[in-house]
């Protein structure tokens, strides 16, 4: 059989594959989100504290211009004077840098999230062979990539020279200006294209994240081979075997416990073994064992028992008799018929004389020899 193309490549990927391609770092992650997030934070930042800081900024320019007489004279403190200017701007637009870090940090992991993926950081000599780099610089992911840049370039670049030409009055005066007045126009003039650059670099990443998560799911499908394969492989794990056969387990016990207030008694050993009887006075049949437990489950089984008012009757040998000898949904075995007719006559009398004020004696059913288990489901007399 020839082998599957990528052109067959039509199943979803599957939950184990996602999560390894994580950790080889394989995520849908766009570099467009960053810098609409940033643009989007600078905007508001300069919407709600520009007037602040144009104002200390223009202050300090202006500071900067006066010159003291002492430092036409010694020219040495030029460098400390102007060191100490940069200081004081630095501190001034610290705030605006440090809500960017933040930003470009938070907007980074969020289409994606956070990975370590070590594999990345290790060298890969397959990126030196110069096909490979040919077919990645030629291939489709090279001219998506071209498409998103030149489109980006181009909202990016309309807004900017609308924005310029909205303001070419005040660019054009601005030098005439004193430095104040020039200060607050420059203020304006960022806020205005800070709003329209954030609105377009949105639009780009709002086109930018679905695509690479489409992309991302395009190149992680798989054929029909691979995902039964993978199925294989997986059921071979003994984990993956341990869960699916415990999760069988509790679904068989969820339905089971279903069916104990039902019932018509459950033989208790009395802590360790219990198992729930149902018996049809119409029928012709054997009773039916419909729950049987030990330890954890026996207790589940008398809690549902004590809880729906079904009788618990407590026989130690009986109990251990029809949990080892008897499985889930079948009859009672002959050699029992005796010994239970006799509980199930007894709970049968009680529920005929309540509220009668009328004894009825509880039996000791006998059990046969080889049907006498201890605990551990040996015969006793063996």
């Amino acid at each position: 059989m020839a082998e599957e193309s990528s052109q067959d490549k039509t199943e979803e990927p599957t939950a184990q594959r996602l999560s390894k391609a994580r950790e080889e770092g394989q995520i849908a992650r766009s570099q467009e989100l960053a810098p609409a997030a940033m643009m989007v934070m600078a905007t508001l930042f300069f919407t709600m504290m520009g007037q602040y800081l144009f104002n200390s900024m223009g202050s300090l320019f202006k500071s900067q211009l006066q010159f003291d007489r002492k430092i036409t004279d010694k020219a040495e403190l030029l460098p400390a004077i102007f060191g100490s200017a940069i200081v004081d701007g630095f501190v001034i637009v610290l705030p605006l840098i440090a809500i960017m870090a933040v930003i470009a940090a938070l907007s980074t992991t969020l289409s994606g999230g956070l990975i370590f993926a070590p594999k990345l950081a290790l060298p890969k000599f397959s990126k030196l062979n110069p096909i490979t780099g040919l077919k990645r610089m030629f291939g489709t992911d090279a001219l998506i990539q071209l498409g998103k840049a030149v489109a980006k370039f181009l909202v990016v670049g309309a807004i900017l020279l609308v924005s310029v030409m909205n303001n070419l009055n005040d660019l054009t005066n601005i030098s005439q200006m004193d430095l104040g007045q020039a200060v607050r126009v420059a203020g304006t003039i960022i806020v205005d294209s800070c709003f329209w650059l954030s609105l377009g670099l949105v639009l780009v990443a709002l086109v930018d994240v679905p695509l690479q998560r489409h992309q991302l799911n395009k190149k992680l499908k798989m054929t029909k081979q691979e995902v039964k394969d993978e199925m294989k492989n997986s059921e071979g794990n003994p984990e993956v075997k341990g869960q699916i056969r415990r999760r069988q387990r509790e679904i068989l016990n969820n339905k089971m416990m279903t069916k104990v207030k039902d019932a018509d008694v459950v033989i208790t050993n009395p802590t360790h073994f219990a198992v729930a009887l149902s018996y049809d006075p119409n029928g012709e049949g054997a009773p039916i064992l419909v729950a049987k437990g030990d330890d954890g489950l026996a207790a589940r089984i008398r809690e549902e028992a004590t809880k729906h008012g079904v009788y618990l009757f407590e026989a130690p040998l009986l109990a251990r008799a029809l949990y080892f000898t008897t499985k889930l949904d079948h009859p009672i075995p002959e050699a029992l018929y005796h010994a239970v007719a006799q509980v199930i006559a007894f709970v049968f009398s009680l529920n005929q004389s309540y509220g009668r004020g009328q004894e009825v004696i509880k039996p000791d059913p006998k059990i046969p020899d080889e049907m006498k288990f201890d605990a551990n489901g040996v015969l006793m007399n063996s």
